[in-house]
């Protein structure tokens, strides 16, 4: 079974960046489609981005679009998130996700989560 660590959060000011790193233990990452979603207080757990097993494909939500990159290197058994021009509605706890079934917005299709990283950002 694949298990998840999640890093890079904190805290930073609107319009500042961060890079997420989810790296992965006991297995390759390199069969599974990848997702990083978020969850902030009293909100329920929403999609950012997900990227194919290869890294050709990816996705995003609409209001992350333009500002953050998703990507991977499963030479590293690691996939990233890099945000940009953070807003403090980005502020939230990250997880990123694992599935079998290709890549997707649907948080139901992740069997292996990792246990998240805060990233908060002050106006």
């Amino acid at each position: 079974q694949v298990q998840l660590v999640e890093s890079g959060g904190g805290l930073v000011q609107a319009g500042g960046s961060l890079r997420l790193s989810c790296a992965a233990s006991r297995r390759t990452l390199s069969s599974y489609g990848m997702g990083w979603f978020r969850q902030a207080p009293g909100k329920e757990r929403e999609f950012v981005a997900a990227i194919s097993w290869s890294g050709e494909n990816t996705l995003y939500a609409d209001s992350v679009k333009g500002r953050f990159t998703i990507s991977r290197d499963n030479a590293k058994n690691t996939v990233y998130l890099q945000q940009n021009s953070l807003k403090p509605e980005d502020t939230a706890v990250y997880y990123c996700a694992a599935t079998l079934h290709g890549y997707s917005s649907s948080r139901l299709l992740y069997s292996i989560w990792g246990q998240g990283t805060q990233v908060t950002v002050s106006s």
